[in-house]
């Protein structure tokens, strides 16, 4: 009897070359490359500038790009086709960079795989194919659909710890990121960041934000304290970071004072003159505008400024437990109005506007007689994104990383991204979620 050799065969993990472009600031897409490297595949790494480089930690997959912004959609393609890539994964779709080689991709017949922070925080990322946010597959898809496809599975809606979270990593991370790009970037003298600020003031807000983290606790706690100690019935507007791509793409205004004067006009109009409007800030504002000041000065245009608050960053839950509406551009914290079958009203694109728990009256109707949410689709609408987009972990906390690996390898490795799956009927079962405190 002859020895016979096994064909070696390759698994789907080998076949793929995984092109990694920018990034959450800090050591998650490392961490996943590693994963990737385990399951078989091969991966790369695209560097912009500094920062990007200091959370790689090997040359060798490394490729610098320092030639200027207009060379990039050509040079993409090129690499493509030097490391036969098959599949480019980013953080966030809308930066210049990540469209242009998002464009070029769908062209060359590339897998797109995009992370984004979660659409329900602060337990899960998202995880989709193709686009996020106003891109995402889920702007086309009725609460119908979901509810047939959720129809075909047992699920289990499993709520996270109230005190999980990553905010420290995740602000000192941006300061470390942009130490590094204002100070050992002089090997990509080409790169410009896609925000306005310089990286200079980039650096110095984050670092501000870190070292004030302290009285800024104690401002927030001082006026909650005193929103909820008078008794007065009010609603929140909830604040977004200006700089932010899902506020600047998906929306129509281009600054946040914008915002405010549109929301401060329709509660002057619309609202019960003994009703309140507190403007509560993004955890991760670092004051690049004023906000409080265009606040007060908008407030007393309209006769208001007695009536209108603002409440920096921080936890949510205890102003928004006791509020009567809510109303956003297109905030992820309008996820947790709805849980709690509170009104909201969003003024820009957002995954979760369905008509059937999103008002959509105008801002003096709202804050006169707000519509109620079905509260009920808006379960099922979550139990969906549960089963697809919302992967459980975060970016910036080791633990956090850790709990992300279990799942989201191998659902970049499936043939199907998870919502087609889930449509189609071919997903296979998540692992039970058990969360520790």
């Amino acid at each position: 009897m002859t020895d016979m050799k096994v064909p070696e065969v390759k698994t789907p993990a080998e076949a793929r070359v995984f092109l990694m472009l920018q990034g959450p600031h800090g050591p998650f897409f490392w961490s996943l490359s590693k994963m990737l490297r385990a399951a078989g595949s091969t991966v790369w790494r695209v560097g912009f500038n500094a920062g990007d480089r200091a959370f790689w930690f090997s040359a060798k997959s490394f490729l610098p790009y320092t030639e200027p912004a207009d060379d990039w959609p050509d040079r993409f393609a090129e690499i493509v086709r030097e490391k036969s890539v098959t599949d480019i994964v980013l953080y966030g779709d809308t930066r210049p960079v990540h469209a242009l080689a998002i464009e070029k991709a769908r062209e060359m017949g590339l897998t797109i795989h995009v992370f984004e922070e979660g659409y329900i925080r602060p337990y899960w990322v998202t995880y989709e194919r193709d686009g996020s946010n106003g891109n995402s597959t889920l702007m086309a898809l009725s609460v119908a659909e979901m509810r047939a496809a959720l129809d075909r599975i047992d699920h289990d809606n499993i709520e996270p710890p109230a005190l999980w979270g990553d905010m420290r990593q995740h602000i000192f991370y941006g300061a470390l990121y942009h130490w590094f790009v204002m100070f050992r970037n002089s090997a990509f003298k080409h790169y410009r960041g896609h925000r306005e600020l310089p990286v200079t003031k980039e650096f110095s807000l984050y670092f501000k934000r870190l070292i004030m983290m302290p009285q800024h606790w104690l401002s927030r706690a001082w006026h909650t304290r005193s929103i909820l100690s008078a008794g007065h019935p009010f609603h929140i507007a909830l604040l977004q970071l200006e700089h932010d791509t899902s506020f600047q793409v998906h929306s129509p205004y281009s600054t946040m004072p914008e915002f405010i004067a549109d929301v401060i006009e329709g509660f002057a109009r619309g609202a019960p003159q003994h009703h309140h409007l507190v403007f509560k800030a993004h955890p991760l504002e670092n004051d690049r505008r004023n906000l409080r000041h265009e606040i007060r000065r908008i407030a007393a245009e309209f006769g208001v400024e007695h009536r209108v608050h603002h409440v920096r960053g921080g936890k949510l839950q205890r102003l928004l437990h006791n509020a009567r509406s809510a109303v956003t551009v297109n905030s992820t914290a309008g996820q947790q109005v709805l849980s709690l079958g509170i009104p909201l009203r969003i003024l820009g694109l957002a995954v979760y506007d369905k008509p059937e728990f999103v008002s959509h009256q105008t801002l003096e109707a709202f804050f006169n007689q707000p519509d109620r949410p079905d509260t009920r689709a808006y379960r099922d609408y979550r139990q969906f994104l549960l089963e697809t987009s919302q992967v459980p972990g975060g970016f910036y906390s080791k633990r956090g990383r850790r709990q992300l690996m279990r799942l989201v390898v191998d659902l970049m490795l499936s043939e199907d991204a998870p919502d087609v799956a889930l449509l189609s009927g071919t997903a296979p079962p998540r692992q039970p979620l058990r969360l520790v405190k």
